[in-house]
C-alpha cells in the first residue's frame, strides 16, 4: 500500500470523513479502523495511533457533531421566536448531519467523559437553555429544557427515519407542531 502524506491536520480529517461516510451508510457499528485507514489511504495503523481505538474516533465525531450543531444554534439566537427557532436549527442539523447525530447521543459508542466531549455538549446545552430561558417561568428551567430537546430531537428521529410524512419542509412542519404545542388559545 502506498502511503499518502499528510500534513497538519489532514490525516484527521479524512479518517472522520471516512467513517461518517460508513456510519451513513451502514451505522456506527460497521466502522473499522483498518478499513478506514484503508479507505483514507494511510497504514492500517494511523487510525489507531491517532485516535487511540474505536471508541476515540467515535468520541472525536461526537466532538465535531455538537461544535457544528453549536454553530447552527448560535446562528437562532436572538432571533424572533428564539426557542422556536432553536428547534428548528436543531431539525435542520441533524438532517444535514445524519451520521454525526447518530453519534452524538449514543453515549455508550464514545469515551462520555472526555474533557472535549463535555464541553462540547455543555456549549450546545448552554445554548438551548438559553432559549428556554426567554419563555421559561420559575426558578428551575430544567423541566423545560427536557421538554424542549425532546421535542426537537423527537422530531428529528422521526423525521429522518421516515416516520414523517416528507412532502412538506422540515423546518415548517417542526414550526407547526411546536405552534400547535405550545400556542395557547386565546
Amino acid at each position: 500500500m502506498t502511503e499518502r502524506s499528510y500534513h497538519h491536520g489532514d490525516l484527521h480529517r479524512a479518517v472522520l470523513d471516512a467513517a461518517l461516510d460508513v456510519i451513513g451508510t451502514d451505522g456506527p457499528a460497521a466502522i473499522s479502523m483498518r478499513d478506514l485507514a484503508r479507505r483514507a489511504g494511510v497504514s492500517h495503523a494511523a487510525p489507531a495511533h491517532h485516535f487511540g481505538d474505536k471508541s476515540g474516533l467515535l468520541t472525536a465525531i461526537a466532538v465535531d457533531g455538537f461544535s457544528l450543531l453549536a454553530e447552527y444554534l448560535t446562528k437562532a439566537v436572538g432571533r424572533p421566536d428564539e426557542l422556536r427557532e432553536l428547534g428548528v436549527a436543531y431539525v435542520r442539523f441533524a438532517i444535514d448531519h445524519p451520521a454525526h447525530f447518530e453519534v452524538m447521543f449514543r453515549r455508550d459508542l464514545c469515551h462520555d467523559d472526555a474533557p472535549e466531549l463535555v464541553a462540547a455538549r455543555e456549549r450546545t446545552a448552554g445554548l438551548l437553555r438559553g432559549g428556554v430561558d426567554t419563555v421559561a417561568t420559575g426558578d428551575d428551567s430544567r423541566p423545560a429544557v427536557l421538554a424542549a430537546w425532546s421535542l426537537a430531537h423527537g422530531f428529528a428521529t422521526l423525521w429522518q427515519g421516515g416516520s414523517i410524512e416528507r412532502d412538506a419542509d422540515p423546518a415548517e412542519s417542526f414550526r407547526a407542531v411546536s405552534r400547535h404545542l405550545f400556542t395557547r388559545p386565546d
